[in-house]
């Protein structure tokens, strides 16, 4: 049997919140009811698909929950709020294609799993814990939780205090070989939800979880390179990827190849917080496929820029795979 084309697709969190207005779990689901659509379209064009997808809002959104029913109940660790983030936007994907796919009368089964990721424990970000998750404090209030409860705090781009947790490279998907078998059987699959619950192995090579966040672009690269995916495919808030953002010679980027994006990535060109975590973790993807190719574009431009009429292409083949 023919392998069919095989595409990691990496939505971002924030992706399913359109603003502060609406940010509730019926306004998350409609975000994801308009962008399964273009995954669909993927799909009838004969890719298979896995799809991975942040979590940051809505990890903040249950610590919240949870700093607020302290009095009542106990707090919620880290790594189960990442389980619980991958449970219930898994729910919503799984929900809105299963739902798409029944009106355009196609058959595949849809799995949401629930999946770790394995990271070192002496990888140099938990000396410097840097990724702010959770509410907003004040100062004094922020340094009372540091006191009683051991937190790691930071003050974030002038807006307040919040608690800040380590950043750890993926080393491992723990649950790679099901989510391997899951597409051989035919299934879509949403998994490394939020990059992947953080685990470590103990001294007996027993998992145990860890109070970190793992950039999901990066766990999805290398869950792309496991896979031997032909494609790693990146949706964000532009059609295109740009140099000189902003500035009178602003350029958007159709193509790049790996060396040129890496040159461009390292001058700066890419936001530290935005596109230049993405275009790294394309440039990760391609080390181990150099056959492989990279996107980025909006969810909504997805077919026009697999067509090459718009998004911006990372790879070493391009030319030969570009057609008009």
């Amino acid at each position: 049997m023919t392998r069919k084309p095989l595409a990691i697709v990496a939505f971002g969190g924030n992706a399913l919140i359109d603003d502060d207005a609406h940010c509730s779990i019926n306004d998350q689901y409609q975000m994801v009811c308009n962008s399964v659509g273009y995954l669909v379209d993927l799909i009838e064009q004969g890719w298979s698909l896995v799809l991975t997808h942040g979590n940051g809002p809505q990890v903040g959104f249950i610590l919240r929950r949870s700093e607020l029913a302290a009095p009542e109940v106990a707090p919620v660790p880290v790594d189960y709020a990442v389980g619980d983030t991958q449970g219930a936007i898994g729910y919503m994907f799984q929900k809105a294609m299963v739902n798409e796919l029944q009106r355009r009368k196609l058959q595949r089964p849809v799995v949401t799993l629930v999946t770790q990721t394995r990271v070192s424990r002496q990888d140099p970000a938990f000396a410097t814990p840097n990724k702010p998750i959770g509410a907003f404090m004040d100062k004094a209030s922020a340094e009372q939780c540091a006191a009683e409860l051991g937190w790691h705090i930071m003050e974030d781009s002038g807006r307040g205090w919040r608690r800040c947790v380590a950043s750890p490279q993926p080393q491992e998907i723990i649950e790679l070989e099901s989510i391997r078998s899951l597409l051989d059987s035919g299934a879509l699959v949403i998994a490394c939800g939020g990059g992947g619950i953080p685990v470590e192995r103990d001294g007996d090579g027993n998992l145990r979880g860890v109070e970190a966040v793992i950039d999901k672009d990066v766990a999805s690269a290398l869950l792309a390179s496991e896979l031997h995916a032909d494609m790693l495919i990146i949706p964000t808030g532009v059609e295109k990827v740009a140099i000189n953002f902003g500035r009178p010679d602003e350029q958007w980027l159709d193509s790049l190849t790996p060396a040129d994006a890496r040159a461009l990535s390292e001058q700066g060109q890419f936001g530290e917080g935005s596109m230049k975590p993405k275009v790294d973790a394309l440039l990760k993807f391609l080390q181990g496929n150099p056959d492989g190719s990279g996107l980025i574009t909006k969810a909504s431009t997805l077919m026009r820029a697999m067509d090459r009429h718009t998004g911006t292409w990372i790879g070493n083949n391009l030319m030969e795979k570009h057609h008009d």
